[in-house]
């Protein structure tokens, strides 16, 4: 019997080691693949030395220093991310990602650690629209798998809804009249009509959704070590960070 115990616990522990969680995985590789789609500022997009940089990549990037791994930086478009995860190619998705029932049917999500909400954004001049009442007949654009795609694709009335991988092409198709309106998260949208003086927002915040970092559900070891370092940068580290890449 006590030889059956021992075999059993040196199964017990070869199993652990051979299959021994994500976290072990990463560090044996000695890096983290993350999963964005860097065209989001100011959460991830490329600086002039085309760099990913931004509010989600230096959380990521705090993620993998308490891991003790180097940072492996994917871009990948926005629809994509979840599937990419899914089938490995990622270890996790920090993406400006809002935590949605339909999404956390497949993946597990962190706990949140940014609250966003959707803003209308026309043509400076044109006429302001200023709910999503006001988008009634209108051609609207989104950013294709965003909330504002799922927003928008569940009112009734608009004339025409147009999805773009980029969100950058639908403030393009904004500034040269082929749509009358552009659906996006707040922040994102106050950082590009600061440098585009010609395109307002013409709304409040319209709604209020939390982003969140997505992980394979079976990752567990991983989602709860996520969740101890966005609490541990909540103590100082992360209200820098908001300083940094929101300030006025």
């Amino acid at each position: 019997m006590r030889k059956l115990l021992v075999l059993a616990i040196l199964s017990s522990i070869m199993f652990v080691a051979v299959f021994g969680g994500i976290i072990d995985e990463i560090k044996s590789r000695g890096y983290l693949v993350v999963g964005t789609e860097a065209t989001f500022p100011p959460f991830e997009y490329y600086n002039e030395n085309n760099e990913i940089v931004g509010f989600d990549i230096d959380i990521a990037r705090k993620i993998a220093e308490a891991l003790g791994v180097e940072l492996k930086v994917v871009d990948t478009a926005f629809d994509g991310l979840i599937p990419s995860l899914l089938t490995k190619k990622l270890d996790m998705v920090i993406a400006g990602m809002t935590i949605t029932e339909e999404r956390a049917k497949v993946v597990a999500f962190s706990e949140p650690y940014f609250t966003a909400g959707q803003v209308i954004v026309v043509r400076k001049g044109s006429t302001p629209i200023k709910d999503f009442e006001g988008l009634k007949g209108k051609v609207v654009a989104v950013q294709l798998g965003t909330t504002g795609d799922l927003v928008v694709s569940e009112l009734k009335g608009i004339k025409e809804v147009r999805r773009f991988e980029k969100f950058t092409d639908a403030f393009l198709e904004l500034k040269n009249r082929r749509v009358d309106a552009v659906v996006l998260d707040s922040a994102v949208a106050k950082a590009y009509v600061l440098s585009n003086p010609n395109l307002e927002i013409t709304s409040d915040v319209l709604s209020s959704e939390q982003y969140g970092i997505a992980v394979r559900k079976e990752d567990k070891d991983l989602l709860e070590f996520i969740n101890k370092v966005l609490a541990d940068m909540r103590k100082s580290p992360y209200d820098l960070l908001i300083e940094k890449w929101f300030a006025e």
